[in-house]
This record gives structure tokens, sequence and C-alpha cells, in this order.
């Protein structure tokens, strides 16, 4: 029953009401729900030497990810280069070994916090909790230089990033197959090795080190200028019109459908084993709520195209046009609650097994029983 109170709405229904109210499979909104890739990390066999080249029996046992795909996925065409990832770890650090197929490698920023992606770089996003906010990005390019930064929650949703953070103990290594910086050769690849402190990615005293079976966010991300060759220096290329540098590519793990990469819960799922690397087990092993999780925020984006056309959110589902692909999976014993004002809402989610999800207008996420 629908209940209105002091101007917040209240709605209840069951999953099975909710499909009754299903309109238009996916309309608009197929491109958030690409299929998200995976990768079961292992634990090291011994010490990692960072220097860029991954020759350690460890990084010879673990397994690369498939090539990036562009950004927006099969919409555009495949990248030019291949791009492909290896994670490693242990108790103090995630390890990650990614190969860049380039045949000009370039870089000139030199200084910590310079904004590399205005040259070729590679970069990491991670969200230990999973709840797409207080997550991580580090980005490197050919010179090893790194730009880090931290953000209490995504662009969209008023999120300022703290470039003043830093790594604590974060390691990296570049080997280059080729010249740095040298139009007139051709190049193979370069590579980037690194260590990421699990010490230094905490909120407060929290510090977010892995346990077996636990799931972490990461999205990997390649940017790529086209240049040209001038006064024997690197440009980017310029569009004629305009002047502006030639838009670049950008080449993910795990597409986003969009150019953004601030999307946490459109990014990759990463699972750690307590196997070694030499003892590999069968496989990613999903979450049971992962479902419960894209019907939450199907109504999220729902929720902010209603906004935007109506000035306020809505306060029952059936003022949303929903997608029944998303929701014919949930059991129909679940529950849906909505509470809604002019700027505010909260999406919960109820469902068996003590599934208690919760979603707000901020894209916040949370599993409300944390320990199940």
């Amino acid at each position: 029953m629908k209940k209105i109170a002091l101007g917040v709405g209240f709605w209840w229904l069951s999953v099975s009401q909710f499909l009754a109210l299903a309109q238009d499979v996916g309309k608009g909104y197929d491109a958030y729900f690409l299929p998200r890739r995976n990768y079961v990390v292992y634990q090291t066999l011994n010490d990692l030497h960072i220097d860029g080249k991954g020759d350690e029996a460890s990084w010879k046992k673990a397994e690369w990810t498939g090539d990036f795909a562009d950004i927006e996925g099969d919409k555009k065409p495949q990248p030019l280069h291949p791009t492909r990832v290896k994670m490693l770890w242990d108790h103090q650090c995630l390890y990650i070994l990614a190969e860049l197929t380039e045949p000009h490698i370039w870089s000139y920023y030199t200084t910590r916090d310079q904004i590399v992606y205005h040259e070729n770089d590679f970069e990491i996003f991670i969200d230990p909790d999973n709840d797409t906010h207080n997550y991580y990005e580090f980005e490197l390019n050919a010179a090893n230089t790194l730009f880090d930064l931290f953000l209490p929650k995504p662009y969209r949703n008023g999120g300022q990033p703290l470039i003043s953070w830093n790594s604590a103990g974060f390691r990296s290594a570049v080997f280059i197959d080729g010249t740095l910086n040298n139009p007139a050769d051709t190049d193979r690849q370069w590579t980037v090795e690194m260590a990421i402190p699990f010490a230094s990615m905490n909120v407060g005293d929290t510090v977010s080190t892995p346990v077996d079976g636990q799931i972490w966010r990461i999205n990997f991300s390649r940017v790529n200028w086209q240049t040209e060759g001038i006064d024997g220096k690197y440009q980017r290329k310029k569009d004629e019109k305009t002047g502006r540098p030639v838009s670049e590519y950008n080449w993910v793990w795990s597409p986003t459908g969009e150019i953004n990469m601030h999307t946490p819960e459109r990014w990759g799922m990463l699972q750690f084993s307590g196997n070694s690397v030499k003892k590999q087990s069968n496989g990613f092993l999903r979450t049971a709520d992962q479902e419960y999780r894209d019907l939450l925020w199907l109504i999220y984006y729902r929720q902010h195209d209603f906004r935007r056309k109506n000035g306020r959110f809505a306060d029952s589902v059936s003022e949303l046009s929903f997608a029944d692909d998303l929701t014919k999976r949930i059991p129909t014993s679940a529950q849906v609650k909505i509470v809604a004002s002019e700027k505010q809402f909260t999406v919960r989610l109820f469902a068996e097994n003590k599934v208690d999800l919760s979603v707000n207008e901020n894209g916040l996420i949370r599993n409300n029983q944390p320990n199940q």
C-alpha cells in the first residue's frame, strides 16, 4: 500500500507486483548494464621485485585478463593496440602487471601528480567495499610518473578529488621494449608493474585488507592520444577546425557504456583467493546479490532521469518506467521500498537469505547485513 506523509513518499511492493508495472525492456539503459569482467587473484609464491618486467615464477603462473575493449563497448571499434593485465597479492599488497602494445612510446611528464592523462597513460580504479564511495585512482605514464588521488564519491554526485592524497608505500617500475620519446623509430610495448599497499587504501583507521573470497570493484583504463612527430618531439594531433587536440581513445578492461570511468557500479570484479597462484581454484564465484544490486541501480538511474524532467524524485515505482529484463530473475519473495522527497531518496530491497540492500540519491549503495 502507498502512503504519503509530510511530503515524503513510501512505496512497498513485491517484485511480482513490480514486474506487472514493467515496460520497454531496458530501453535507454542497456549500455549501463554491459557484462562485467571478473578476475580471481591468487597469492604470490615469493617476494616480487618491482622492475616492470614481471619475469618471476609467480607472474609466469598468473593469468592474463582478456584484451581491453573500448570504454563504450561493442558500439565502438576494437582498440588499435592490445592491452592486458595480470594480478597477484599477499597480505601487504595488491600487485598489478600491465602490458601495453604501442608503436610510439612517449611521456614528458616527470613530476608526481601531474595530470598524466594529458599524455598516454595506464589507470587503475579501486573500490574496496563496493559502495561506490571512498575509492582510489592511480595513473602512470611510460616515464613512471604517478598521479594518485582519492574520491569520496563520484563526480556525478558532487565528489571532489583529493589530489593531495598519496598512496604511502606505492611502488612501480616501467620497462620499455623500444625507445622513449623518439618519433623516428617504431617501438613494441611498455609494461608497468606496481605494488599497492592495502594499508594505503583506508578511510580513517580502517585498513582494507582482503580475505579469502572477498570481492572488490576494480577497473583499468588506457588513455591513448593520436600523435605526430614535430621537431623530434611527440605532439598530440590537433583538429584542423578547432585547433584543439583530437579526442583521445579510452580503452578499458570492463566497459562502462559511456566515456566516464567514474561509475564504480559498472567496474569489473576482483575476487581474492587464499590459494597460491600455484594452486588455482575453479574460478570466480559470483555474489548472490548482484541481480538485486542491478535492480537498485536501474531505479537509481531512473530516479535521476525523472528528477531532471519533473524537478523532484518519484515517490512510487509506478511513476518510473521499468525494464523487466533486470527484474525477471528476482524472486517474488523480495520487496522494494522507496522513500523520496524533492531532493532525496532511498531505495531499499529485502529478499530471502537476509538480503537487505539500499541505494540513495548520491549512489551510495549499502549492504545492511554486512556480516551475512
